[in-house]
């Protein structure tokens, strides 16, 4: 979630219409990012987000993938997620202004496919919403001073929307919820969202993904083929090195 930064007109536009409680829940409209390229050439939010952990996905395959017990894995998704971000002519995202909201909402893609590729090898793959959580990262996107003024009007909100889970413990609620259950009677279509009442009681609620499956088998298939290319990238750059290394 690189430097967001705040629109400020949409920002006082939507406090002031019907629209507020959704505008403070996903964040739609009010935030843009500015993307960079990591050493690999890849957009930095796409390779933290996604692609990264795709690799360590597949490196730990065989692990995970064993006939004689269940494996999990769990995406850590927001109610960001956007299909309108997303674009499969651009799933890096290089040429739009919300990666993050599109790196989320290919993670729900991915754990779609996975499910459908590998449940029958025993790893399943869900996702959880945090909800509304307060952090670093939000704190970051506003002066420090603002927040004091608007927390108290954001545990208001809480009384009418269970999605501002404004604390790190409440937001962990759908995570530790999953690992109670087991894996293979959870829903591969629906995010499990961590809630919390206006009186502060947490729960966990699944809600149905909107996920083309189409579109996460082209993705998923687009995945494979950029690893290929990466893995012979480094393969060609650790050659580099050791013959650099003969030379000197």
């Amino acid at each position: 979630m690189p430097n967001p930064q705040l629109n400020v007109k949409a920002f006082f536009k939507g406090l002031f219409s019907r629209n507020v409680i959704n505008m403070f829940a996903t964040a739609e409209g009010l935030l843009t990012q500015q993307d960079l390229l990591n050493s690999d050439g890849l957009q930095e939010v796409f390779a933290t987000n996604l692609f990264g952990h795709f690799l360590l996905i597949r490196e730990l395959e065989p692990l995970l993938c064993e006939a004689d017990h269940a494996s999990r894995i769990v995406w850590t998704s927001s109610s960001n997620a956007r299909r309108s971000a997303f674009s499969m002519e651009d799933i890096q995202h290089r040429n739009g202004t919300e990666p993050y909201s599109s790196s989320k909402y290919a993670s729900d893609m991915l754990s779609l496919a996975l499910n459908r590729h590998k449940n029958s090898q025993g790893l399943f793959s869900s996702v959880i919403c945090p909800g509304l959580v307060m952090t670093n990262l939000t704190y970051g996107i506003l002066p420090s001073f603002f927040w004091t003024i608007i927390m108290p009007i954001m545990w208001l909100i809480r009384i009418f929307t269970n999605t501002f889970t404004l604390t790190p413990y409440n937001g962990a609620e759908a995570l530790h919820w999953l690992f109670l259950q087991k894996p293979e009677s959870l829903d591969p279509r629906a995010k499990y969202h961590s809630l919390t009442s206006g009186l502060g009681t947490n729960y966990t609620q699944p809600h149905p993904m909107d996920i083309d499956e189409g579109m996460s088998e082209d993705l998923y298939s687009e995945l494979l083929d950029l690893e290929k290319v990466v893995r012979k990238i480094l393969s060609e750059r650790n050659a580099d090195k050791e013959a650099n290394g003969q030379r000197e």
